[in-house]
């Protein structure tokens, strides 16, 4: 029986929710929001890379034949398409009604600027990760680069694992998958002529090949020390969790001086998934206690995936229109929040589990 890290999609909900406060603040105008923690909230990106690469290197750990890294690229597509579509088809008709609007009321963001027919298909197709000619920002549903990405990942894995089975060296898989770790940040490095992560529609996709091949070498490194590991005293999951902690609060508040070091967060990274996998210090204790943070790990995905679209209706509605001050955000943020909570109930519900059940069906005729 596969094992949920419980712990791991805490964080992933609470991480999840962190890059939410880090849009949200563009609209604001409060010290709750518009401080130096939230403002570099946006390299929990690459924890949710990290994490991947980790979960699936202990889900599926070989493939022998192509028609398997078919089944397990069709359940990934089934497990990130349907939302991003959804959101997709749900910014275009937003965009829709910002050009019919347009000649009566003035719109910030002139129609299509950025949300063009052309990135509309890069991001229908996940391309939006790639550095395509025509396209200079993200566009419609901004955190979908980063699925972009992750899909690009899944296929990378899925090819090295399957042509290291054919070459009979599968027990070597751990180091090169830490060397193309190694290689794709070295290609960033490259091409960018800077040691910097933060990169979205821009060469992205190298961002999520370092995380996620971070995330399964940090598997090997979980499934071949966990032995020793078990055999430490709880004392030192105590003081590591904390030790851990501690770090990612400072390096994420002083994100301006460490983000010219990039890589640095995925060695944080891998550091935080490590320790926290064997959810046995006094701060997994602490959070393993509380329902919400189970729920918001359960809907991290919809939180990251409708957030965007989200803010933007809560702005237009109560700034906008009912013309409250960005100050407001001060108690604006726990009912944007708390919107975006319940939307994302739904979409687990009925977009996620509803797909994820079809998909199981579907196997099990074929």
């Amino acid at each position: 029986m596969k094992h949920r890290f419980r712990i791991l999609d805490i964080f992933r909900g609470i991480f999840a929710s962190m890059v939410v406060f880090f849009h949200l603040a563009d609209f604001a105008d409060t010290p709750l929001l518009n401080n130096d923690f939230v403002r570099n909230s946006d390299m929990f990106v690459d924890f949710f890379f990290v994490l991947s690469g980790f979960v699936i290197a202990y889900n599926y750990q070989t493939f022998a034949k192509t028609e398997e890294i078919g089944t397990f690229l069709q359940k990934r597509l089934y497990r990130i398409y349907p939302l991003h579509i959804l959101m997709l088809l749900a910014f275009l008709f937003i965009e829709l009604v910002k050009g019919y609007l347009s000649s009566y009321v003035q719109v910030n963001q002139p129609v299509g600027a950025n949300n063009n027919v052309y990135s509309f298909f890069t991001s229908l197709f996940l391309l939006n990760s790639v550095k395509i000619l025509g396209i200079k920002d993200v566009s419609w549903n901004i955190p979908s680069w980063s699925i972009s990405a992750e899909m690009i990942s899944y296929v990378v894995y899925g090819a090295v694992v399957l042509l290291l089975h054919k070459w009979g060296i599968v027990r070597q898989k751990f180091v090169v998958f830490l060397l193309i770790a190694i290689v794709a940040f070295a290609s960033m490095v490259l091409i960018n002529q800077s040691f910097r992560l933060n990169y979205s529609f821009d060469y992205g996709f190298l961002r999520g090949i370092i995380g996620f091949f971070m995330g399964a070498f940090c598997y090997g490194v979980f499934d071949r020390s966990y032995g020793y590991f078990k055999k430490l005293p709880k004392l030192f999951f105590d003081l590591s969790e904390v030790l851990v902690i501690g770090t990612i609060i400072g390096m994420i508040y002083y994100g301006a001086y460490f983000k010219e070091m990039g890589g640095v967060y995925e060695v944080l990274f891998f550091t935080s998934i490590l320790i926290f996998s064997f959810e046995r210090g006094l701060v997994s204790d602490a959070l393993i206690k509380s329902i919400f943070l189970d729920k918001v790990g359960l809907y991290s995905y919809s939180i990251y995936m409708t957030h965007a679209l989200l803010i933007s209706l809560f702005n237009v509605l109560f700034i906008r229109i009912l013309k409250f001050p960005p100050s407001a955000y001060v108690y604006l943020v726990f009912v944007n929040y708390y919107l975006i909570y319940k939307v994302s109930e739904w979409t687990y519900t009925h977009i996620e589990m509803r797909f994820k059940a079809r998909k199981k069906t579907v196997t099990s005729t074929v």
